[in-house]
């Protein structure tokens, strides 16, 4: 994903910054406790396509920016 582009995004639901996660190809969002899908390269944010993370997954995922 283009590091410009991840600087821009927030999550819809919070406004909140997002943490791309490369290796499952998802945005988190660690103020709403969602991961939104990357598909191709797109970043599918409706929260009817997120999915809850759990409090383990919540712990585990770095809370920094998504200039990854």
């Amino acid at each position: 994903m283009d590091p410009k582009l991840l600087e821009l995004l927030v999550c819809p639901v919070t406004k909140g910054a997002l943490v791309y996660d490369r290796e499952h190809q998802e945005l988190i969002s660690h103020s709403a406790r969602l991961a939104y899908p990357v598909r191709d390269g797109i970043p599918i944010l409706l929260e009817t396509e997120a999915r809850t993370l759990t409090d383990e997954e919540i712990e585990a995922k770095p809370h920094r920016p998504a200039a990854d």
